[in-house]
């Protein structure tokens, strides 16, 4: 004889049917500190994404007694920002594991649809020509528009172990690719490539020289270290802020593809701090970050053009 299985709903148990949202915490009771310690950002940010997410996380939720919006962000804050779904996370809010699961996955979505209004290359020739002249302060190269660099995510293997997944350095990973300003404001983020990726000179884009010869060569090269740590910087800004991204809290234990919509989510976030007046490098670790996929193309494969071009950048302002 089959028996029949039921899946249920522990919050629907616990709170029962209604058609209001559920008020498990109230961030009005609680301290400044406490939020920023177990949340990870202050209460005014946490109250301006209440109200810039609220309309999708209420579309998103409208079964019967449905998780309040705000709940669902502290929810996903606190996995951003710690790496896991502890039950102490989900104690303080009021929610099962599972229903943090739900959250997180919400309010990831919510932040994607976000991205486009938080990152892209400005259109406005005042505020490009701003970010090429703080550039310009850094190390004297002209005409940047950004920096660009792949850090690798760790994840778990694919279910169907994926090999395109394995980096270099032999584990599993999304290559994240970001271009930032010089504030380190991202105006650019790929988070779903595999494997590693290799940067060629291009007209457009400018590498070291590999075998500098001439000191001109070798002030390009410093001038080029020092701008290029800006975005090293925000990397480690964003994997510290956000610990679910650093290896050392443990890969992310999802599929590529929502491992991929997490990393964006992070990076929309970032934007949105910085935004809104948090300093981007506030939670800055000092050490490296491992660029397993920092790789450059031999210069005989470069277009004749593209040395040309970095040659005279190299003379009219190294030399």
């Amino acid at each position: 004889m089959a028996i029949s299985i039921a899946i249920l709903d522990c919050d629907l148990l616990l709170h029962g049917r209604g058609h209001k949202t559920l008020d498990r915490f109230d961030i009005e009771t609680v301290s400044d500190e406490f939020l920023l310690t177990t949340f990870g950002f202050p209460r005014e940010f946490i109250y301006y994404l209440v109200e810039l997410l609220k309309d999708s996380l209420l579309r998103r939720t409208q079964r019967s007694r449905a998780i309040s919006p705000d709940v669902q962000i502290l929810a996903a804050l606190g996995f951003y920002t710690t790496g896991s779904f502890q039950s102490k996370m989900g104690d303080a809010i009021g929610i099962s594991q599972a229903s943090m699961s739900r959250c997180v996955s919400n309010v990831t979505k919510a932040l994607i649809e976000k991205a486009p209004e938080f990152i892209g290359f400005t259109r406005d020739e005042a505020t490009r020509q701003q970010s090429k002249e703080e550039f310009y302060r850094i190390a004297g190269i002209p005409n940047v528009m950004g920096v660009v660099d792949c850090a690798h995510i760790a994840i778990k293997a694919p279910n169907a172990d994926d090999s395109s997944y394995v980096n270099k350095k032999g584990f599993h990973s999304i290559n994240c690719q970001l271009v930032c300003d010089a504030r380190g404001l991202l105006l650019s983020a790929e988070t779903h490539w595999p494997g590693d990726n290799r940067y060629p000179l291009k007209k457009w884009l400018m590498t070291p020289v590999q075998s500098p010869e001439s000191p001109a060569d070798y002030r390009y090269n410093l001038a080029h270290t020092t701008t290029h740590e800006i975005v090293d910087r925000t990397f480690r800004a964003i994997q510290t802020r956000f610990r679910c991204l650093d290896g050392a809290k443990g890969y992310l234990q999802y599929s590529p593809e929502k491992c991929s919509h997490i990393i964006q989510a992070c990076c929309v976030l970032h934007n949105i701090s910085l935004q809104s007046g948090l300093d981007a490098w506030t939670f800055e670790r000092t050490e490296a970050t491992d660029q397993s996929g920092e790789d450059i193309d031999p210069t005989d494969t470069v277009d004749p053009e593209a040395l040309r071009v970095r040659q005279e950048l190299i003379q009219n302002h190294f030399s």
